[in-house]
């Protein structure tokens, strides 16, 4: 979209000035009705300049002064109004109808064919005086404290001030359609409800500053900030061998010196290694009887004598074993120097408690 040029009367805070007035080679025909029946006096509108003199004469003139629209604005602020339970009687004295004015600053209807209006100085300072009066004490009573309320509010009105003096509304070049004999006129078509859409969005809301975010709380850690072995480790194995046997006695399962835990080190403590298997590994020398054969153990000297790492049973080959060391002469005589039936009691397994 090509950006249009408006004349110097048209920027914030200019004095009004002269219609600009751009038209076609061309003259539409109903910009040519619209001049006859606002001419009181009879002019000849026969070439473009003829045109374009009355438009502008007639745009130009101090009473040439358009209503764009018509807003209801209260009187007072929201804490001030009267209450009522008539509506009708609240609306007479709370309300007010502001009619917002305008003046024709440029038309074009060789580019853009359109026509731009610019407030009133009288419409400004209304709109600013309630603005500061009534929509900013609103505003403020409806929102929270903090630090810098006063000074963001201050800074609200400075804004709506300069927004309303360059507030320029542009619409279709048809809209001169409603032009009157003295140069003013009224928006048709629905262009009244696009000016005050336009002009209530000048009002901002006073926004609070975003709330801040919640500090987190983080919990306290459960293992120490040092995790090396000299801090936690002893105390662990201090109170894991409170559990442990002070020795391989099956008398005794407690500890009879707890302290002793305490002075040993890493290096020093060592699990007992289990106890050796009950199988022999192989020799091809033959078995001789003291191997084989012991005196047999009683129920009294298992129970008095402490375990050791040693077996408490005679270590006994495999059946295989047997055969490869043994002679194929080997048979129910006995062994070698021969094997006495009348003997195997003293072979059998000690688990007997009582003599029979």
């Amino acid at each position: 979209m090509p950006v249009t040029l408006l004349p110097a009367s048209a920027a914030a805070f200019a004095p009004r000035g002269t219609c600009n007035v751009v038209l076609n080679s061309k003259v539409e025909p109903w910009l040519t009705a619209t001049l006859k029946r606002i001419n009181r006096i009879k002019r000849p509108l026969n070439s473009v300049p003829q045109h374009q003199r009355c438009l502008t004469e007639t745009l130009s003139a101090p009473t040439a002064i358009w209503t764009l629209c018509s807003i209801m604005l209260p009187k007072a602020p929201d804490s001030e109004l009267r209450r009522d339970d008539n509506p009708l009687i609240e609306a007479l004295f709370n309300y007010q109808l502001l009619h917002i004015e305008a003046y024709v600053v440029h038309v074009d209807m060789v580019s853009q064919n359109e026509v731009a209006f610019k407030l009133a100085q009288d419409t400004i300072d209304s709109l600013i005086e309630y603005h500061k009066e009534i929509f900013s004490v609103d505003a403020s009573a409806n929102t929270w404290n903090w630090s810098e309320k006063e000074t963001q509010l201050k800074k609200l009105q400075e804004d709506f001030v300069q927004a309303i003096n360059k507030f320029v509304f542009r619409t279709v070049a048809t809209a001169l359609e409603g032009l009157e004999e003295d140069g003013g006129g009224e928006l048709l078509s629905g262009g009244a409800d696009e000016v005050k859409s336009q002009i209530m969005n000048l009002f901002l809301p006073l926004l609070p500053p975003p709330p801040r975010a919640p500090e987190i709380i983080r919990p306290t850690p459960i293992l120490p900030s040092s995790t090396g072995p000299e801090t936690w480790w002893p105390s662990a194995i201090q109170s894991h061998a409170q559990f442990l046997p002070s020795s391989p006695s099956t008398t005794s399962s407690v500890d009879s010196n707890p302290h002793m835990w305490t002075s040993l080190s890493m290096d020093e403590f060592q699990l007992p290694s289990p106890a050796p298997s009950y199988s022999q590994p192989y020799s091809s020398a033959c078995y001789s009887t003291p191997e084989y054969y012991s005196t047999p153990m009683t129920c009294a000297s298992m129970t008095c004598a402490p375990m050791t790492s040693t077996p408490i049973f005679p270590q006994l080959p495999m059946p295989s074993m047997l055969a490869q060391q043994c002679s194929s002469s080997a048979g129910f005589d006995g062994f070698g120097g021969g094997f006495a039936w009348d003997r195997y009691n003293e072979y059998t397994m000690p688990f007997v408690g009582t003599t029979m």
